[in-house]
This record gives C-alpha cells, structure tokens and sequence, in this order.
C-alpha cells in the first residue's frame, strides 16, 4: 500500500507533507519523497527509506513552498531505490506527480513514448504517465489540468494521483481511479490524502473522490469534474475521527493500542443499537431495507483476509441463530468464477477500510446481477459504504495497526446483531433471545477482564516458544475461524510460519 498527502495554502508545505507521512507510515513502504513549488520552481527530494530519512536529509536544507505533494511507496513496478520513489517529475521539470496503483496497459504507452524520444530513468509505471501527460501538453498546447484529464482517458487500470506544477504554483490535481483520494476542505487552504489520517489534524471538512473523478484545487476553491470532462457538485462530510484517535496514546505500538481498545470498541460496536430494556436489536443502517435481508433464500457473504475470518464466524452464527443458508466467498475469487446470484439472494460484503478492491469488485458484481448488496465496514464514507445498498458501521475507530485486530472483534460483533435479529420468530424462544442478547451485551467485559489478567502470561508465553518455527492453530465450530485468524496474526507480525 502507498499514501498520498498534498496540500495548497499558506503554509510552509516541507513540515506539512512530512507529518502527514508519517501518519501514513502505518500502511507500510519503502520509500518517501515530496515536491514542492515556489516563485523558484519545483523541488523534488526522494529516497529510499523511511519519512525520518527523508526529513534528515532535508535538514540544513528546506524546500521551500506553500504547494506540495508527499508519497510513500510500497514498490510494485521496479526496485525500492531512490530513482523508483516518487515523486516522479517530467522531462522539463515543469510538473511532478505521485501515485497509487498500477497502470495495466504502462508496456503499451511506454513503447510509444520511447518511439517519441523519451527516455525514462525508473522502472515504474508512474513515469509512464507523467511522460504521457507532458507528452499530450506538448502535441495539443493545452493546460496542464486538460492534459491530465485527456491523459487519464488513455490510462488502462488503478491510480490515485496528485501532482503540482511549477508554472502554476497556486495549483494541485488530483484524480483517482481505483484508488481512494480524499480532499480535505479549510479556511483559504486545501489537502488531499489517501485516506484520513493526514487530514483530520487540520480539518474535518472533506469530500470524497469517486472513481474516474478529478478535482483542481486553489487557494481560492476548488472544482471537481469527471475524467470525461462533466462538471459535478460534490457533497462536503465531516469525518468523525478525532487526532488522538490516530496517535499512540503512550502505547509503544498502534496494534497493542488497539488490542487494549476492543472492550470500548465492542461498546461502541453495540451502542444504540442493543437494547436490553426490550431485548431487540435494532440496526439502523438496515432498517429500510431489513425486509430484504430478513427474506433473503441465501446470504452471500464475500470479504478478504481477518474479515473474510470474521465472515466465516457469521455463517455459523446466522446458519445456527437463523437457519438462513449462508455461503461465504472470498472476494478476490468471487468475480473471477463467474458466480450464480439469483432471486432471493443477498451479498454482504465485510471491509474495514471500505476501500478493499477486490471487496468493492464484489459488490459490483452483485449490483451487475440486479442482488441486493449490504456492507460492514469501518470507515464512514468509504466507498463500499457509498455504494452499497445499506450496511452497518462498525464504529470501531481508527485502525493503524497493519494487523487488524479491534475490526475482528467488532465485525464478529455486529455478524452477531445481524444473526441474533434474523433469528427473531425462527429458531429462539423470546427468553432465549434474551438471555443472547443480555450474554452479547456483557461481552465487552469479559474481554476487559481478559486483557487485565492477561499480560503477565502472554510475555511468559512469548519468552517460552520465542525460537519456535512453526506453530499449529486448532479449533472447531466457531474457533475453526479464530484459529484461521490467529495464525495470520502470528505470521503478520513475525513471520513464523503458522
């Protein structure tokens, strides 16, 4: 995964784009770099390594402007080297850009800008469609936003990008395709990010890119129109992180942050929507469309990784609670097979982030069948919370931790709202499903009394099989998943086989 951070304002944009990389360091890389432009002209400084790296080598001497870009790179197209990392600047020196994803149809536009005279000196995809774009300015002589629109008509596969440019310092672009962007909105200044987190210290205010959209930002507005040139008013949401949600918190790392955060998230996860005066589970992002799930033949659940675990908890619980027949795919898999969706069918779609493609395919592929489509997803305004039909947050908080660990928790929370109100008038008695619900609801204690007592003998444990190579996770029914789970959080956080 890559980051993305950008800004046009007033402020020394260098401290800017490296403080927000360094909120994007949790998505992991393996190299950095940012531009800035100024009555001086465009400043490039990259390398492989890490944001600290990078700000060292910045010491003594600053790159000044109040426009800029910022990328970390997780390599895909060549080595991680300093000629790879972005940012990527043209031939002239006139513009640089960043990018997230991969350009599919680069060998093609490649040969034919090398047939031109180009030359390149990465061995990315990127610099194929910065060539690509100056190339367009020069054969039509049209401005630098025009040839990046014509020039992303051309583009065969994902990107998110931002690029800045030296003639015009009181500009930035931005477009994605495949790849999430977020524009941060302020007073007089303007961000752009892959996601929230270098945004939320400075503004709440933001808007959300959809595919095959681009925007123009100045300090004076901005203007977002699509890649075919349509001009659209875009809807400005809030979001609802807070800056300590993404900082530490005095933990040494994000993941034991998040560990300790589950007995809150689950409380958070059932808030307002378990309600044991009555016994009843009410979950408001259905709500309009519960009929349909509630009628459904068959529940169709398709997710990836931890969250296709979680998914897999779901099926027992909705097959056991509901006696609904429950069939979970993984969502990497799920549109390649060619999958049989019908009347009666409904796909639920499972995603922390809300932005997991091959989730997001999925629920293309069910939208292509005319199947209702639900999501569970952390992240408001993600977009497989925009374009799925309903769905439940998680309202789990942030998480930074590249293991996902508080999201588990909370999604095999709400599968087990989602089970426990399907199961209504089928298979509980009334007392039966309260004596649930009263069991659910006392979860988030059971959990904090777990990892009050837990500490001393998890170390113990670790010190114990901290040499052993291999490790085998057991479990059966439910803990058939966990134990899926647990072996992938042991072999994402050491790499010990499991």
């Amino acid at each position: 995964m890559c980051g993305i951070v950008g800004y046009i304002g007033d402020k020394e944009a260098e401290d800017l784009l490296l403080t927000g990389l360094k909120r994007l360091e949790y998505r992991g890389y393996d190299s950095a770099g940012l531009a800035t432009v100024n009555g001086d002209g465009l400043h490039v400084q990259k390398q492989e390594g890490k944001v600290d790296d990078l700000r060292n080598s910045l010491n003594g001497s600053p790159i000044d402007g109040t426009t800029g870009v910022g990328h970390t790179r997780w390599a895909t197209h060549g080595a991680p080297n300093d000629a790879n990392a972005h940012p990527h600047a043209s031939t002239d020196g006139s513009f640089a850009l960043v990018h997230n994803g991969i350009i599919e149809n680069h060998g093609v536009i490649k040969e034919r800008l090398e047939e031109k005279g180009y030359t390149f000196q990465s061995e990315t995809d990127t610099e194929v469609l910065v060539y690509l774009i100056e190339e367009v300015q020069r054969e039509t002589d049209l401005s630098l936003p025009e040839a990046v629109r014509q020039a992303l008509t051309q583009i065969v596969g994902a990107y998110g990008i931002a690029l800045v440019s030296r003639e015009d310092p009181d500009l930035l672009i931005a477009a994605r395709n495949g790849s999430p962007l977020i524009l941060g909105v302020g007073d007089g200044e303007y961000f752009v990010g892959s996601d929230a987190a270098p945004l939320v210290e400075h503004t709440r205010q933001v808007v959300y890119l959809e595919d095959g959209e681009m925007a123009t930002l100045r300090r004076s507005g901005y203007e977002v129109m699509t890649v075919e040139n349509e001009p659209l008013e875009k809807e400005v949401h809030e979001l609802e992180w807070s800056l300590g949600e993404i900082e530490k918190g005095g933990y040494d790392h994000f993941m034991l942050k998040e560990i300790m955060e589950q007995p809150d998230a689950l409380e958070d996860a059932m808030r307002g929507r378990v309600h044991l005066q009555n016994n009843q589970i009410r979950l408001g992002g259905l709500h309009d469309h519960w009929d349909q799930l509630r009628d459904a033949d068959r529940i169709v659940i398709a997710a990836c990784g931890t969250s296709w675990h979680a998914a897999l908890v779901g099926e027992y619980l909705i097959e056991t609670f509901a006696r609904v027949p429950v069939e979970v795919e993984y969502a990497s898999e799920f549109r390649y097979r060619d999958p049989i969706l019908g009347d009666g069918d409904v796909v639920l779609v499972i995603s922390q982030s809300g932005e997991t493609a091959d989730t997001l395919a999925a629920v293309r592929e069910a939208h292509s069948q005319n199947v209702p489509c639900f999501g569970v997803c952390n992240v408001v305004g993600s977009t497989i919370a925009r374009e799925t039909d309903a769905g439940v947050y998680l309202h789990a908080g942030p998480e930074i931790g590249v293991a996902s660990t508080k999201a588990f928790t909370a999604q095999v929370t709400v599968l087990s709202m989602m089970a426990l109100k399907l199961s209504k008038g089928r298979t509980l008695s009334t007392a039966e499903l309260a004596d649930n619900i009263r069991a659910l609801a006392g979860v988030p204690d059971q959990v904090r009394r777990v990892l009050d007592a837990s500490n001393g003998a998890l170390e113990s444990m670790a010190r114990t099989y901290r040499y052993a190579s291999n490790f085998l996770y057991l479990g059966r029914g439910y803990n058939f998943p966990v134990a899926l789970e647990g072996a992938l959080k042991l072999k994402e956080i050491s790499y010990i086989h499991a």
